[in-house]
């Protein structure tokens, strides 16, 4: 089955062609980077107008590459929840126009599904059941997959993800954005015990709850004392921040791995990207005796390929939706009772 994957839920408008779930013939992503640096984080309404700007030549070149035409697809995979709500209609009205227009059948996906989903893209998957992190600028949450849209949620963040603590750091150190990538790369050359920083939430008492919100007023606080540093000193600000987020991470997910007795993890999302944690990960791994699964940095970031891997399976359990399909601004995943 081939599926036409679009995606829009944040600053990314996406499309991509995918074969059966795991082959991808074409993945597309068009940037708003340059859009919101100015401003140092997204900002909504312009997110939405740039998506009406790219929304076709993106689907125009990715059917392109994909060396198809929209009558060889086969199932429409468009992000509905959770997201910016203008930028998710972007992306659902053209999802909608598609399949009015070829008739072909149509399929809502959660966002943070889809970035479960971007594993199985890879050549060798994580087996079912196993442990997902996700970390994104909107999401940390740990997550029990029992299959392809059988995903139970853990624990989450109570306040800010950590991705949101990367870019709030970063713009609160003149870094630019998005600052998560300009913090990992300055880290690499830091001590990351130059600076003492709080960690939150780390004992097993608290589950797989999360909190960064604390770090992040406590950099506010070593700015507003020493102000922001420069060469050096900078990078080791860096590293000690850094180390602070993932530091957590790692401990929560190793706590909530032995404890649910899973010996396969997953790191998803745009932090998932980032060189500190994935070496991290795999070396709590290595320690406790879980493998650890983290896709290519450009499958960590939101893409349509993703999206369209979990729109297959939907559609295979012959789930379809209607032309009422509406975007949902927050949509939580399923939470253990």
């Amino acid at each position: 089955m081939r599926v036409l994957g679009i995606e829009s839920s944040c600053d990314e408008t996406a499309a991509a062609v995918v074969d059966d779930g795991v082959a991808v013939r074409a993945d597309v992503v068009a940037s708003q980077n340059e859009v919101h640096a100015r401003y140092g984080g997204v900002v909504p309404e312009l997110a939405s107008r740039a998506h009406v700007i790219n929304v076709v030549p993106v689907l125009r070149a990715a059917l392109e590459r994909a060396g198809t035409s929209l009558d060889e697809i086969d199932g429409i995979a468009v992000t509905n929840a959770p997201g910016l709500v203008g930028a998710l209609l972007v992306g659902l009205q053209t999802a909608k126009a598609i399949a009015w227009v070829t008739g072909q059948p149509l399929v809502g996906v959660h966002h943070l599904e889809g970035h479960l989903s971007a594993i199985f893209l890879e050549p060798d998957p994580p087996p079912l059941p196993h442990l997902a992190l996700i970390v994104s600028g909107g999401h940390t949450s740990l997550v029990r997959v029992n299959g392809h849209g059988d995903v139970v949620e853990l624990g989450a963040t109570r306040d800010d993800a950590a991705g949101e603590a990367f870019d709030k750091g970063a713009k609160l150190l003149g870094l630019g954005y998005p600052g998560g990538v300009v913090i990992d790369r300055l880290a690499r050359g830091g001590d990351p015990a130059a600076v003492r920083f709080p960690r939150a939430m780390t004992t097993r008492a608290t589950g797989a709850e999360f909190s960064f919100s604390g770090l992040k007023t406590a950099l506010l606080h070593h700015v507003r004392a020493h102000g922001v540093p420069e060469g050096q000193a900078l990078a080791d600000l860096c590293a000690s921040y850094q180390a602070a987020i993932v530091e957590v991470l790692v401990r929560k997910t190793r706590q909530t791995a032995q404890r649910e007795n899973l010996e396969h993890v997953q790191v998803c999302g745009g932090v998932a990207a980032n060189s500190a944690l994935r070496a991290a990960m795999v070396a709590a791994g290595a320690e406790d005796g879980f493998r650890v699964y983290v896709p290519p940095p450009a499958r960590c970031t939101d893409n349509a390929a993703m999206i369209a891997a979990a729109g297959y399976h939907r559609l295979v359990r012959g789930e379809r939706a209607g032309f009422d399909l509406d975007a949902i601004p927050s949509a939580p995943l399923p939470r253990r009772t």
